[in-house]
C-alpha cells in the first residue's frame, strides 16, 4: 500500500526505515531520499512509524 502518494512511498518503505531512523515522518521521507510535498500523508505515516516502533520494542523485549 501506498503512504506517500506524491513520492511512491509504500508501507513497508516506511517500515523500515522507522527501524533504522528515528524521528518524524519527515525526517524518515528524507532518509528515503525524498521530501514532504502535500502532507496529506504525514499523519497517517506518524502513525505507522509508532506502531512499527513499537512492535520492534515489543519485539527486542521478548
Amino acid at each position: 500500500m501506498y503512504v506517500c502518494i506524491c513520492n511512491a512511498i509504500r508501507e513497508s518503505d516506511l517500515r523500515r526505515a522507522a527501524r533504522h531512523v528515528s524521528g518524524d515522518a519527515e525526517t524518515c521521507y528524507a532518509a528515503l531520499g525524498k521530501p514532504a510535498c502535500c502532507g496529506t500523508c504525514l499523519d497517517e505515516a506518524d502513525e505507522i512509524l509508532r506502531e512499527e516502533r513499537e512492535m520492534g520494542c515489543v519485539a527486542a523485549a521478548a
